[in-house]
């Protein structure tokens, strides 16, 4: 009985090891990853803040990197482009989504507007 007893206890002691020493590696690389994605953004909308309308598509692209998402067309004889640059929080999925973006709109090659309003009034 006691040999039972002591075995049991010492399964159960090692058992609870193991699963806290997976637990702590999964938490340490999803910390990582949280880390780096609030970094992008604090950078994004720290350079974003800075813009003034005008500024060269080339000047904000090598400021800004390569966009998340970007849309080109066609209006009124204008080469409008707008570049998607992550901003804000959702969704914990692992993805981006435009959603979860600040939309630069360029006209002609200079920047004409940011943000949700300036590219809806496309």
């Amino acid at each position: 009985m006691i040999v039972k007893s002591l075995s049991l206890l010492i399964a159960a002691t090692l058992l609870t090891g193991c699963v806290v020493a997976i637990g702590d590696k999964d938490y340490e690389d999803n910390g990582s990853a949280d880390s780096e994605w609030r970094s992008t953004q604090q950078a994004n909308l720290k350079q974003i803040n800075q813009f003034q309308p005008g500024m060269a598509f080339n000047n904000v692209v090598s400021r800004m990197g390569n966009p998340d998402f970007t849309e080109f067309l066609m209006k009124d004889g204008q080469q409008v482009q707008v570049l998607f640059y992550r901003t804000h929080h959702k969704r914990s999925d692992g993805k981006t989504t435009k959603d979860e973006c600040t939309p630069l709109v360029f006209i002609d090659g200079q920047l004409h507007s940011w943000g949700d309003k300036a590219y809806q009034q496309l």
